[in-house]
């Protein structure tokens, strides 16, 4: 399969917000669209083109694979986010001021989110980003958690803005510590 640079970028970034967003799906409506059956309605195959994880290449296929695998390592941290969602009422995926209502800045901050009370996630937001501020809110510790593993043992204090390395299919993610 042959596709564009611009359609790896988006398979790549769809595969790396997906991991820390509530459904984790690899898959969708893609081309070629198969045609109609039939002209009465119905019996539509509206796509059809392969969609696995390893039809776009080694290098795609060792990036989606690496999130695949991360999520299946957060998968009872996702269960526990899904039964508060359930019972309380509670996002899964929550604005920073909701999370941390009484640090301002956080009121301000529209391209960052909460995976649960545990994740930061700053997705990256513009096509050839591979730089890009976090806000870290006051009132917690943090650690760079991009791919599953902390990356520095290095803590960062909250109440800062750090500038973050977002090369290609990495998103900056910071855990909670």
């Amino acid at each position: 399969m042959v596709l564009s640079i611009l359609a790896v970028l988006i398979i790549l970034s769809s595969a790396t917000l997906g991991c820390f967003c509530p459904v984790f799906r690899l898959h969708g409506d893609r081309e070629p669209k198969q045609p109609q059956h039939g002209t009465t309605g119905g019996a539509t195959c509206l796509s059809g083109a392969p969609n696995e994880i390893w039809c776009y290449g080694e290098e795609c296929y060792q990036i989606m694979k690496k999130y695949l695998l991360l999520r299946e390592k957060l998968r009872p941290y996702v269960r526990e986010l899904m039964a508060q969602a359930h019972n309380k009422g509670t996002p899964v995926i929550r604005t920073m001021f909701l999370e941390f209502p009484d640090d301002k800045k956080c009121w301000e901050v529209e391209d960052q989110y909460m995976f649960g009370h545990k994740y930061l996630v700053a997705p990256v937001m513009y096509l050839g980003m591979t730089k890009r501020d976090v806000y870290l809110p006051r009132g917690a510790k943090w650690k760079r958690f991009d791919d599953g593993e902390v990356q520095d043992v290095k803590t960062l204090e909250g109440g800062t803005q750090v500038e973050a390395d977002c090369p290609l299919a990495v998103m900056p993610v910071f855990e909670r510590v």
